[in-house]
């Protein structure tokens, strides 16, 4: 709501017992900028609904009967308005790439957080369409880069034993910035003025402030930076994250471990966009399409139809208060999250993953069938409706939300994530934008549209089917491992097999500097729990 495992060494904070709190609370603040995400796609339902929206930016009707208001929006002009975010976040996520090798991860959060403030300002300045698109778009550009540069910070900069944990955080922002803007469009909604959807889309300047200004306090990438040769700024950001002194041991034989992964990566020559497609032993193909195809599959369980398009689908099943059920199901959605947050390193990356899409595939076809079998006013049929929906979003919030992420985070190689990522994390973006763009066409009536209605969940039951799938034959089990453990997990075993051959990696305690060789060895008592 978007770092990976070849990375070298055992990772930050290796030697650091559980207890050392610093390296944690720092990752774990950068998960804020899922805020920004969550929000902006959040508030865009409520505030079309407003009547002094329509007023100022939908096209006037003399079917006062359909539309008592005298005004409504048009099927392409609800498309282009709640979508064209998400064409924004496309180009932002594909930027993301260049931006995190070139400014670094964290500069590259600050720069994205400028971004998105200019598209914020558009928006609540404008007074005509074009205004506000180009508003929207500016707004996507930066959470486009924020959700590519957040997840990969995270990721090379989070224990190992609680790194899923940590990146699940980014979606938990997520939702919580959803529920945010559910809460503040409830509350202003009734206002007749332009300070009804003004409010709702200014105060997003506070989260990007917020972002921007803690991202200053936190230190940099280690791996990004002894991939930029600033060894001694590596040592320093090291050590904030593990609470260890610049020129302890531990510190110094993690960043070795780094640069021995980095040297082999880079003696394959500088890469590039077709590298990620490389067939080859570390099945980088396989990896680039796993991260693509997982973040497509997310959002093709439909959850996004319910936060962009929830408003206006509960108006037309007939719920008197489309506004709070939507505050409703946010809620669910973001306290749902936290199980999710425990259980990803609890029962895994995988299992949790195949559970969820098997409940979200029921759930949205009972809802459709349920759905097609009742009237608008069969008020113990749109209960049940209601209940089945906070159920697949409570499945979607503890599975698929976060640890679509996760994995993104976890199975690039150094020396091609920044440009892997981006293109996960486009897909993402590229699919949000259209579900979101042909979505009024299928459910809404009239000329031109399907008029599926609350048929649509055959549709969504349907690829949440797919993303069952999916991940049995392409996710492997990541639990628990390095960073460097998952290159050698996809090295030596298939999805199938993952989770018997992680067994004897954790067993054996086995690292990528184990097999490749560093330019020191060491014997270290902590316990695999212990390490990153």
């Amino acid at each position: 709501m978007p770092g990976g495992p070849a990375m070298s060494g055992e990772g930050i904070g290796a030697s650091a017992p559980k207890s050392k709190a610093a390296g944690i609370a720092m990752t774990a603040f950068a998960a804020f900028g899922g805020i920004l995400f969550g929000y902006d796609t959040g508030t865009i339902s409520g505030i079309i609904q407003m009547d002094d929206w329509l007023r100022t930016f939908g096209v006037p009707t003399s079917d006062t009967t359909t539309y008592p208001l005298g005004y409504y929006l048009p099927s392409s002009r609800e498309s282009l308005v709640v979508s064209i975010l998400s064409a924004g976040t496309f180009f932002g996520a594909l930027f993301g790439a260049p931006a995190a090798d070139i400014l670094g991860r964290r500069i590259g959060i600050m720069v994205s957080c400028l971004v998105f403030s200019l598209g914020v300002a558009l928006q609540t300045g404008s007074h005509d369409l074009a205004t506000f698109v180009v508003g929207r778009v500016f707004a996507g550009l930066g959470v486009g880069l924020v959700s590519t540069l957040i997840p990969m910070y995270q990721s090379e900069c989070s224990p190992k034993w609680i790194r899923g944990a940590v990146v699940s955080g980014y979606q938990w922002a997520i939702t919580i910035g959803l529920l945010l803007a559910s809460v503040v469009n409830n509350a202003t909604k009734d206002r007749q003025d332009h300070s009804a959807w003004q409010i709702s889309i200014s105060i997003q300047f506070i989260w990007a402030f917020i972002l921007c200004v803690g991202m200053a306090y936190l230190p940099e990438s280690p791996r990004w930076l002894i991939k930029k040769g600033k060894d001694k700024a590596a040592a320093k950001a090291l050590s904030r994250l593990t609470s260890l002194d610049p020129t302890d041991p531990e510190v110094e034989t993690e960043l070795n471990d780094i640069r021995v992964a980095l040297k082999e990566e880079q003696q394959m020559g500088e890469s590039s966009y077709l590298d990620c497609f490389r067939p080859g032993h570390n099945k980088i193909i396989l990896r680039t399409l796993s991260g693509i195809f997982i973040q497509a599959w997310q959002q093709l369980t439909g959850i996004n139809f319910i936060f962009y398009y929830g408003t206006t689908f509960f108006t037309n099943a007939g719920i008197k208060n489309p506004f709070l059920i939507s505050v409703a199901t946010n809620i669910v959605n973001v306290f749902m999250t936290l199980p999710g947050m425990w259980g990803i390193e609890r029962f895994g990356r995988r299992s949790l993953l195949l559970w969820g899409a098997a409940i979200m595939c029921i759930c949205e076809y009972l809802v459709a069938i349920i759905g097609v079998t009742i009237s608008v006013d069969d008020t113990s049929g749109q209960k049940g409706l209601i209940a089945l929906v906070c159920i697949y979003i409570a499945a979607f919030a503890s599975t698929w939300g976060p640890i679509a992420w996760v994995i993104t985070g976890e199975i690039f190689p150094l020396n091609i994530r920044a440009k892997a990522m981006s293109l996960s994390v486009a897909s993402n973006w590229l699919w949000n934008f259209g579900i979101g763009y042909a979505t009024p066409y299928l459910v809404n009536t009239g000329p031109g549209n399907a008029g599926l209605g609350v048929k649509v969940f055959f549709i969504w039951g349907s690829t949440c089917a797919g993303c069952l799938i999916f991940t049995y034959f392409c996710i492997p089990e990541t639990k628990g491992l390095s960073l460097e453990q998952v290159d050698l997990l996809y090295q030596n075993s298939t999805p199938i097999t993952s989770a018997k051959y992680r067994r004897e990696l954790v067993a054996q305690d086995l690292h990528f500097s184990d097999v490749k060789g560093a330019p020191e060895t060491r014997h270290d008592d902590k316990a695999s729990t212990e390490k990153v």
